[in-house]
């Protein structure tokens, strides 16, 4: 049987990065001398949209958004988790100004790479170079996907989306302290802090999730994946 075809409005990054496994001890040695981990408190801005380039970033603990803002609306492109890259689409010179913002959702660290030296690696090791195009690979089908949902799902199937993700992407279980807002959730999923208000009552009603405080149960991953293929 053909598997199901899955478009999902999940932002959150799903693979850890292995490509700086594919670095060679003097290789890693040199990226570690032009590297430089700064702790970033939640809502502090890491990078901001035009910008010039100067690194590249890997979160090494945190979450981290990644949106576009033009003063009077923003979208949120991605959230990035533990262990992924962040200004990647920045390794091109053609680029010389970050084309989004980046800002942490909860305090987290964030490894600071020169990015001059990142792309001599790219350059040098061509299974490095292989990995950081599979990411930003991966990174463009899951924002192509999350585009078609915004645009083509109604709010209960977006807001499964996001559930789902938080709890098998982000946090790997079934009961988690969930970090963030009410009106963050509603940014996630592009709707109004009040319609994400009104579904995540509908959900607890119907036996889907519970809440306690920050506390965050999901009890029927099913249905709530029916939700979403169902949009």
């Amino acid at each position: 049987m053909d598997e199901i075809l899955r478009y999902t409005a999940c932002t959150i990054s799903s693979n850890h990065c292995k490509c700086f496994d594919k670095l060679t001890p003097e290789e890693k040695k040199i990226l570690d001398k032009h590297s430089v981990t700064i702790k970033y408190k939640k809502g502090e801005v890491i990078c901001k949209q035009g910008s010039f380039v100067s690194q590249v970033m890997y979160v090494e603990h945190g979450l981290v958004k990644v949106f576009l803002d033009n003063g009077n609306n923003s979208l949120v492109l991605k959230i990035i988790p533990d262990g992924n890259l962040l200004g990647l689409a920045s390794v091109s010179q053609d680029y010389k100004t970050y084309q989004y913002n980046a800002m942490a959702y909860i305090e987290s660290d964030v490894k600071q790479i020169d990015i001059n030296i990142f792309r001599e690696l790219l350059n040098r090791n061509p299974e490095f170079a292989r990995e950081v195009i599979d990411i930003l690979s991966e990174n463009s089908v899951q924002i192509y996907g999350r585009f078609f949902c915004l645009t083509h799902k109604q709010a209960f199937g977006r807001l499964a989306d996001i559930i789902l993700c938080l709890s098998e992407r982000i946090f790997k279980k079934k009961t988690f302290e969930l970090p963030l807002s009410r009106r963050d959730l509603a940014e996630l999923a592009g709707m109004s802090s009040e319609t994400v208000i009104r579904i995540l009552k509908k959900f607890n009603e119907e036996g889907l999730i519970s809440m306690n405080g920050k506390t965050f149960i999901v009890h029927d991953f099913d249905r709530l994946q029916q939700i979403s293929d169902k949009g």
